[in-house]
């Protein structure tokens, strides 16, 4: 079996991954945005988009969707990094699911939290749909919202950083 075929299935979504990457980019006042995510020891996707250039996909060991890259050799490093992974801070709430995530219970409705507010443990922070089924995201801990990482109908993926409450 070769390289390619045994980590097909890891990198199937990595299509969508990206696309959806590229409209959070173009709908957001972000101009550059970097992603890296570890399948394995040796099996990683890294994504660096720029509104100023072109997309640059590496992976190891198989590439998956590679754009063209520009004419020097394009490393992850060149680009200026985001200074801290939302993921890895220690007030985090990640999602428990894939779905599409609600800052309110309907459209035009009051958001359940928004940066600044004070949430006691249990709170609802946000709603992700996941087949047609709104799940309610509870607070962690009690705490203050200090980031809200994620739009109003934005697509999370399982493990995804929705919010940072400290």
């Amino acid at each position: 079996m070769s390289n390619d075929s045994k980590n097909g299935k890891h990198h199937e979504g990595d299509v969508a991954f990206i696309q959806s990457l590229a409209e959070l980019l173009n709908s957001s006042d972000l101009s550059e945005l970097s992603v890296k995510r570890e399948y394995g020891e040796h099996d990683r996707l890294t994504v660096s988009l720029s509104k100023h250039g072109k997309p640059v996909v590496h992976a190891a060991p198989a590439p998956v969707a590679v754009a063209p890259a520009p004419a020097a050799p394009a490393h992850t490093a060149q680009l200026p990094a985001i200074s801290e992974d939302p993921a890895s801070l220690p007030g985090a709430v990640t999602s428990p699911m894939v779905g599409t995530a609600y800052l309110s219970a309907e459209p035009g409705a009051t958001p359940f939290v928004q940066i600044g507010q004070t949430v006691a443990e249990g709170d609802t922070l946000l709603i992700v749909e996941a087949m047609k089924t709104m799940n309610h995201i509870p607070s962690p801990r009690a705490g203050t919202v200090r980031r809200i990482l994620i739009d109003d109908g934005t697509p999370v993926e399982f493990g995804a950083p929705l919010m940072v409450v400290e």
